[in-house]
């Protein structure tokens, strides 16, 4: 029987496809389900917070009647002006190990470039670098992380089949948190201190409101994060719909915050205790009991490790070792509350800089993950 693609256009057409994955993973030990709310508010055609500069649209495949694939065509306006190109991009793509379900879909996102001129396709992106990006290429047999993505090792033989190629790899670390930090650190943290006349700022919930720090740590990100792969530098209103949500239910022990002299912003550090395990007991669901699984693990009971969600220095202040500081305030309380490990967001292979801020550290490599490309024919591709 031939695969049947859906457009989706309605709620429930919407969760279906949010769903999706619970079908996919359902027995997969090392599948971390998102936040349901979350994702329903960021797919959402009206309500997502990119859809100012995004055009998209999502898809769903049915084969003998069954749901067996999704995917969501993107167009980022401000990224292609911002990076002078012209790509239709990929995201949310799950699908069973059918190279029928698998191209019908990217066949959907071939049709929505054309439609919109576009020269190449680029994926598993989202509509910002907020969403999950990169494809898994190695460490399935790890556990995924809340904030990124988790595949099938099939996925790679299907889009490599169908004529894709590296854009770029991302890899992550995992950072062992040692009993005693190096005194290395601790003494290049005062030096900085001295030098670079910083302090840090421990955050309230009634600063994080009085000052609008949300909006101090999106500039920030969009500062320091501005020359990275395929980065799109947001407006300031799009801060209230991401960061200032996260910092107002992220336990605030776990930022570290660095300000200079004027009281300005330059370096910030936003971790969290790892709740994958969670939100596998959860499905990602909050209710009718998922809330308390994941309040437990974020301020209760805590796993043995933390997810290292952002990391950024200013610009005029990179090379100063300003990091230094970051790291011997929230490795210090990790030591002493006990946490083993800390695991780091996806780094681009080639930042060689940001890899280096671990070597007073311990470190694995435990996952890479891949940006793939093609060029988007007008005949057959």
């Amino acid at each position: 029987m031939s695969v049947e693609i859906k457009k989706v256009l309605s709620k429930r057409d919407l969760r279906l496809f949010v769903d999706f994955p619970e079908t996919l993973y359902r027995n997969n030990p090392y599948y971390v389900p998102p936040l349901f709310f979350d994702q329903m508010d960021t797919l959402d055609q009206e309500k997502g917070a990119a859809q100012e500069f995004c055009d998209s649209a999502l898809y769903l495949a049915y084969k003998d009647g069954r749901l067996a694939g999704r995917v969501a065509a993107i167009v980022n306006f401000k990224a292609n002006e911002q990076w002078n190109h012209k790509e239709v991009r990929f995201g949310w793509y799950d699908f069973i190990d059918d190279a029928e379900v698998s191209g019908a879909l990217m066949e959907k996102v071939y049709e929505f470039g054309r439609e919109h001129g576009m020269e190449s396709v680029v994926g598993p992106l989202g509509f910002t670098d907020f969403d999950p990006e990169g494809q898994l290429v190695s460490g399935f047999d790890r556990l995924s992380t809340m904030a990124l993505i988790y595949n099938h090792p099939y996925y790679n033989d299907h889009i490599q089949a169908m004529g894709f190629e590296k854009d770029a790899d991302w890899i992550e670390y995992k950072v062992f948190i040692p009993e005693k930090l190096p005194d290395r650190l601790n003494r290049i943290s005062n030096i900085v201190k001295e030098r670079c006349n910083v302090n840090l700022r421990p955050l309230t919930r009634r600063i994080i409101r009085k000052e609008q720090y949300g909006m101090k740590v999106f500039r920030l990100i969009n500062e320091c994060y501005k020359n990275l792969y395929n980065f799109t530098v947001l407006p300031d209103e799009m801060a209230r719909k991401y960061l200032d949500f996260y910092l107002s239910i992220l336990d605030l022990r776990y930022l570290s915050m660095v300000e200079n002299d004027k009281g300005e912003l330059v370096a910030f550090g936003i971790t969290m205790p790892s709740i994958a395990r969670a939100l596998q007991k959860s499905r990602g669901k909050l209710f009718p009991f998922g809330w308390w699984h994941l309040l437990k693990s974020m301020f209760i009971k805590h796993e043995e490790g933390v997810e290292m969600l952002l990391v950024g220095v200013r610009p005029d202040y990179q090379n100063t070792g300003i990091n230094s500081l970051l790291f011997a305030d929230l490795f210090s309380r990790f030591s002493k509350w006990g946490v083993k490990w800390a695991e780091t967001n996806a780094v681009l292979e080639d930042n060689l800089k940001n890899q280096g801020q671990w070597k007073d550290f311990e470190t694995e490599c435990v996952k890479r993950r891949r940006s793939y490309k093609k060029i988007l024919g007008y005949s057959n591709d």
